[in-house]
């Protein structure tokens, strides 16, 4: 391995250099990326479920009166919870009300 001698280079010779050898910018930046995009299609069984799900109480009540099934199962599992969150006493009360009123 041979070792060669350092020369020195004349700073007039560097910039006539870099006079000629542009540089070009636009391969020095990133080049922004596109962004990227799905799409999604939902299916009719899982719009109609959302319906459902997002459908108000007056809109229950009306499919439930028309005959809706579903509607009805609703409307019934709703009273049972509200059934279920009164306090016993309330409960208690309630029920001897009707059994006084059966009697008369």
């Amino acid at each position: 391995m041979a070792i060669s001698p350092v020369t020195q280079t004349n700073s007039t010779e560097v910039a006539s250099n870099a006079a000629v050898m542009p540089v070009n910018k636009e391969a020095t930046q990133p080049k922004p990326q596109p962004t990227a995009t799905d799409t999604v299609q939902i299916s009719s069984a899982a719009q109609a479920a959302l319906k459902e799900v997002t459908e108000t109480a007056v809109q229950t009540t009306k499919e439930a009166r028309s005959g809706d099934l579903q509607a009805q199962h609703l409307q019934a599992r709703e009273a049972a919870t509200e059934e279920a969150k009164e306090p016993p006493a309330a409960r208690a009360q309630e029920a001897q009300g009707t059994t006084i009123a059966n009697l008369r």
